[in-house]
Formats: C-alpha cells, sequence, structure tokens
C-alpha cells in the first residue's frame, strides 16, 4: 500500500478511538446525571409528602382501595387509634371485616360507624370479635369462627400493640417481657396459625403495623424500638422465605400519628402507664384517618414497606438511613430533646444523668 493510505487508515482509527471515548464519556454523564436527579427527588420530594415517595405514587397512579371491595378482612386492635380508622377506610371500600380489640364496647362503636360509612354494607358484614390477642389459646378457636361465618380470610392486619416511654437503663425487664409479648410474640403466634390457612389457599396478605421508630430508634423508647426492629424482621423472613407463594407482606411504619396513644404507653415499670393524653392539634402528626387511608393505598396495591409520617421526619428517617454518616453527625446536634418535641410536641422525658 501507498504511505498516504497507511495514514488515512491510522487516522481513521484513531477517529473511532475518539468517538468511543466520547460515547463512553456521554454514557458516565448520563449515568452520574440520573443518579443526581434521584438523590434531588429524595432530598426535595418528601417535603411536600406525608408518606414515602413509593406510596404517594402509588396513592395517585395506584390501584384505589376500592379494589378491595368484598375482601375479607381481620383487623386486631381495631378499637381505636390506626386500627380504628383503617377500619373506616376499608369499610367505604366494600370490605367484609373483622374487628378485634379487648374492649367490646368500643368495637361496637366503631362497627356502627363502619356501617355509616357504606350504606350497601350490612350488619353481618362486620364482625365484632373481642379477641384478648396476649391470650394466645384463644387464636384458633377466634380464627375458626372467622372461617365459619365468612367462609375465608383474605387479609390480616396485625395492628394490636403499645408504645413507651421511659429511661433506657430504668427499665425493668419484666417490662421487656411484656412488650414483646403483646408487639411481637402474640402478633408471630396469630400470623403463624393464619400462614398455614394461607399457604393451603395458595393466597392472603399479611399487613403488619410496625413503626418509623424499627426503622431508625427514637429516645425513651427502647424497649418498643425493639419490638419494631423485631416485628420486621420476622415478617421480612416470612417474605422472603415464601416470595415463590405470593404471599404478600405489608410492613407499615408510622412516625407520629394523631392518636391518645400515650395514655396507654408502657414505661419503664411493670403494670404502669404513662397516661397522659396526647395533643389534638400537634403540626408534626398525620392525623389516623390519613393514616388509614393511606394505609388501605398499601393494602390495595401490597406494598412491601410504607412510611407515614410529616415531612421533617420523614427527612430525619431518610438521612438516617440513606446518609448514616450524616445522620449520626445530625443526630449528635440536634439531641434528644429535639427529637422528643418532633415526636411528642413536648419534652415527654428528661435526660437527668
Amino acid at each position: 500500500m501507498r504511505a498516504d493510505t497507511y495514514a488515512w487508515i491510522r487516522t481513521k482509527s484513531k477517529v473511532h478511538i475518539f468517538q468511543h471515548k466520547l460515547l463512553q464519556m456521554d454514557l458516565l454523564a448520563i449515568i452520574g446525571l440520573i443518579v443526581v436527579i434521584y438523590y434531588l427527588v429524595y432530598t426535595i420530594w418528601p417535603w411536600f409528602l406525608d408518606c414515602d415517595l413509593n406510596l404517594a405514587f402509588h396513592e395517585k397512579f395506584g390501584k384505589p382501595i376500592g379494589s378491595l371491595k368484598d375482601k375479607v378482612v381481620w383487623i386486631t386492635g381495631a378499637s381505636s387509634g390506626i386500627g380504628e380508622h383503617l377500619a373506616y377506610a376499608l369499610a367505604g371500600a366494600g370490605c367484609k371485616l373483622i374487628l378485634s380489640a379487648r374492649r367490646g364496647q368500643l368495637l361496637e362503636r366503631v362497627k356502627a360507624e363502619c356501617l355509616q360509612k357504606n350504606a350497601s354494607l350490612k350488619s353481618s358484614d362486620i364482625e365484632v370479635l373481642v379477641l384478648d390477642v396476649c391470650d394466645t389459646d384463644s387464636h384458633e378457636p377466634a380464627f375458626r369462627s372467622i372461617i365459619s361465618k365468612f367462609g375465608k380470610l383474605d387479609i390480616l392486619v396485625n395492628n394490636a400493640g403499645r408504645s413507651q416511654r421511659a429511661r433506657w437503663e430504668d427499665i425493668e425487664l419484666s417490662v421487656d417481657k411484656e412488650m414483646f409479648h403483646l408487639n411481637v410474640f402474640s402478633q408471630v403466634a396469630l400470623s403463624r396459625l393464619v400462614a398455614k390457612y394461607f399457604l393451603q389457599m395458595g393466597a392472603g396478605h399479611f399487613v403488619i403495623t410496625s413503626s418509623l421508630a424499627g426503622i431508625a430508634p427514637v429516645p425513651f423508647s427502647g424497649t418498643y424500638s425493639g419490638s419494631k426492629f423485631a416485628l420486621n424482621g420476622y415478617f421480612y423472613s416470612f417474605a422472603a422465605e415464601k416470595i415463590d407463594n405470593r404471599i404478600p407482606v405489608t410492613i407499615v411504619c408510622p412516625g407520629s400519628i394523631q392518636t391518645d396513644f400515650l395514655a396507654e404507653a408502657y414505661t419503664n415499670k411493670s403494670g404502669e402507664k404513662y397516661g397522659e393524653h396526647t395533643n389534638e392539634n400537634s403540626k408534626n402528626k398525620v392525623s389516623a384517618q390519613r393514616c388509614g387511608t393511606l394505609m388501605g393505598i398499601a393494602i390495595a396495591n401490597q406494598l412491601s414497606e410504607v412510611w407515614i409520617a410529616k415531612p421533617v421526619v420523614l427527612q430525619f428517617v431518610y438521612t438516617r438511613i440513606y446518609y448514616p454518616n450524616i445522620g449520626s453527625w445530625l443526630l449528635r446536634r440536634v439531641g434528644s430533646r429535639f427529637l422528643q418535641r418532633l415526636r411528642d410536641d413536648k419534652e415527654t422525658l428528661k435526660d437527668e444523668r
């Protein structure tokens, strides 16, 4: 070949190499831009939400609560708070409900309100089933009565539980045992019974009322946070183990919700209740009605984990989880007093030591 032909080939090769490098740089730039946009969205958008982005997306574009019509749903802890307002949301959607708690009179009130929410529901569509979930011997008879009446069970909502306010080092071990029995073991026992039925039927859905305290621990609720971490672990394990069986698990993690939970909250002593009523006009708390609606959406779309809280709380949790170094630094700066005010609108307990 002539020398000018060789020169042309070398030039052409260099051009191809240069174009290839440009293509690689463009691809890296695109990936970098996507990453930046992703983190910007998670940094900015939650300031305008009262739930995580995935739940907010499904509220707008996913299945409505009405898609649960005619589902048979068993709700424990249904006499007040989150369980009560979830019952209203599901009744409005046309679900058949089993309402369980220890206080039968309050359950009857919830039932009456559910029937008002949906005139198409008959009294027989809503069963009041008084149950102490800590009495594990009563689980099987209660479950059999549901199957006998409704012929099936589609969804179990494990909602029973209590919060806590206590200094970590002062908590009696008996309190740890009592709280774990209520918040964890009773729910696991009931769910294992129902799981066998779900697996036999090839369908079913577990819904767990956990807490953001089981994602990012909070001060002065050591046993409560521990119980919610444990609850998450049990049901994440079930979901992973039975992923091929298509039995969905929805873990709901609320932050501060406008309920009267402090009145019943555990302290550091066995048999003692915190006994204070919560502020009904808190700017840092999501209403129980809104929480019930968002839970209904999460159930309808079979979401695996959802967070429900005001923007400041959401941002704090996002930081703790996705930017742990920054989150730890921030936690040291704001201190436990700030977190208490964010959670309870006041300094619930002072660290006197």
